[in-house]
């Protein structure tokens, strides 16, 4: 059975602007600039630069002088709310950090051919058969970013059978890897792992005692080398610990990631500009946001007198009309727009004040250990916003301070208590472990279990998992692995 009934419920949903107003605060400075850009070019109603003296005065006469000029009867468009001075919004973007001289100027990129382009190209210089070609061709494919051949030999043959309508064998496919793909710049690439990889660039250099030594150590006893078994290599080789020593400084030399040191590697190189500057003036902090590119906005100059002609014209014909509500929906565009800036700005402003003065101690000494607890929570709070707005100028976000440039999310962590019941920042506790087992003995480093222990005599009490779980997150690997000799 049907029945029709009235409900009503209390909803809140975003506009589609505060949507958009959403993403323009979480884009870092880079991003915003080509958003800045996209919209300057899409909407015609956004001029850029100072406006004239000139263009100031005109709009103040045009909203005394049409008080009595007929407005649009249809729509209900009044135009003197655009011509309005109060209306055209003068938002300015000074930088803080580059010249006058520097607004020309672009960052330039390196051009040239990619990692695998340059692999094509040398194939040329080889005397191949076609089919030896078509086997090469397929391998400098199969070759990763990292520069190695992952596949085995047999799924090789497979693909090229399948794919190219090649039908060779194993051996002629690794006699191309060997004698080709392996022999190509940068050396190590075609390796299959990372034992043959090191063993090539080996062979590529000079011959001399550390380079035989180190090749035999890395075919015969690769385990042991990658476990840091010193004592087994040393009675295995019958060598003192001054030769295994060299070997090792040897071997650190070579790139384990042949492929990664082309220039670019099929990437454009990122480069982090900052969103804000912290600096210390006279014993103070000063905070300055980096709008750098940032132009000035405001309305078409060229707008505002199609709408006071149109407001001064007798006649008005269709088209003009359709003319006239073109421009406003544009005009309201940009007004929101050059709005929508401004409250970035502000947004991305507060919520920084608030996280430099949470964490004022350590701006003013770049002591890691002087970070305080802090959540995304204690940010709104304090600036009574969001947690989601907090959390988008956090992840994206850098600031430069006097100690290097920072992602700001790294000022956020939990807090721990201490010996004595004090709130402490786990960031405080990473930094204490990474000092310590800077300060270990490398011949003897020191366990997870040994590292809990120390920490606990320190005043913070923490469980060996926890000391895992934070050596993982600094990269630090364990203990054997730390090993030195």
């Amino acid at each position: 059975m049907l029945k029709q009934s009235l409900n009503f419920k209390l909803l809140q949903k975003l506009s589609p602007q505060q949507i958009q107003l959403m993403k323009m605060i979480q884009l870092p400075t880079q991003a915003f600039e080509e958003r800045l850009k996209q919209e300057i070019e899409e909407n015609p109603a956004l001029d850029t630069g100072k406006e004239e003296p000139d263009d100031f005065e005109d709009s103040l006469a045009n909203e005394h002088d049409d008080d009595g000029t007929e407005k649009i009867d249809t729509d209900d468009i009044n135009i003197d709310d655009y011509l309005s001075d109060d209306e055209i919004p003068n938002y300015k973007t000074q930088a803080n950090n580059y010249s006058a001289d520097d607004e020309d100027k672009q960052i330039p990129y390196a051009a040239g051919t990619s990692f695998h382009q340059s692999l094509q190209s040398q194939l040329s210089t080889f005397s191949l058969t076609d089919d030896e070609k078509s086997i090469a061709e397929f391998l400098v494919g199969s070759v990763d970013d990292s520069g190695y051949i992952r596949r085995d030999l047999i799924d090789l043959v497979d693909d090229l059978a399948f794919t190219q309508n090649v039908f060779t064998t194993e051996e002629a496919v690794e006699k191309v890897l060997l004698k080709v793909v392996q022999t190509m710049d940068p050396i190590g690439v075609g390796a299959r792992d990372l034992k043959e990889c090191l063993v090539i660039q080996l062979k590529a250099k000079e011959e001399n005692i550390n380079r035989v030594l180190a090749i035999k150590i890395l075919e015969t006893a690769f385990d042991h080398f990658v476990k840091k078994h010193y004592n087994k290599l040393l009675e295995k080789f019958t060598i003192d610990e001054e030769a295994l020593k060299n070997v090792i400084a040897e071997i650190s030399k070579l790139n384990p990631k042949p492929g990664s040191s082309y220039a670019g590697n099929n990437k454009i190189a990122e480069q982090i500009v900052p969103d804000f500057s912290i600096k210390i003036l006279d014993g103070e902090l000063d905070l300055t946001l980096n709008s750098r590119n940032a132009p000035e906005l405001h309305v078409s100059k060229e707008y505002n007198n199609m709408l006071k002609g149109y407001q001064e014209s007798t006649e008005k014909s269709k088209s003009q009309k359709d003319a006239v509500m073109f421009i406003k929906q544009k005009l309201d565009a940009a007004k929101w727009f050059i709005d929508a800036i401004k409250q970035r700005q502000q947004t991305l402003l507060v919520t920084m004040n608030a996280i430099m003065h949470y964490q004022y101690e350590y701006f003013l000494t770049g002591d890691e250990r002087k970070l305080r607890p802090m959540i995304l929570k204690d940010i709104a709070d304090t600036i009574n916003m969001d947690v989601s707005t907090v959390s988008r100028v956090a992840n994206s976000k850098y600031v430069s301070t006097p100690y290097g440039t920072k992602l700001i999310k790294v000022f956020f962590s939990e807090s721990m208590k201490n010996d004595q019941g004090e709130d402490v920042s786990t960031r405080e506790i990473k930094k204490i472990l990474e000092t310590v087992i800077s300060e270990e003995d490398k011949r003897k480093p020191l366990t997870d279990d040994k590292l809990s222990l120390l920490l606990k005599e320190k005043g913070y009490p923490i469980a060996r998992r926890t000391v895992a779980k934070y050596r993982e997150q600094l990269d630090i690997p364990v203990a054997r692995l730390r090993k030195e000799i």
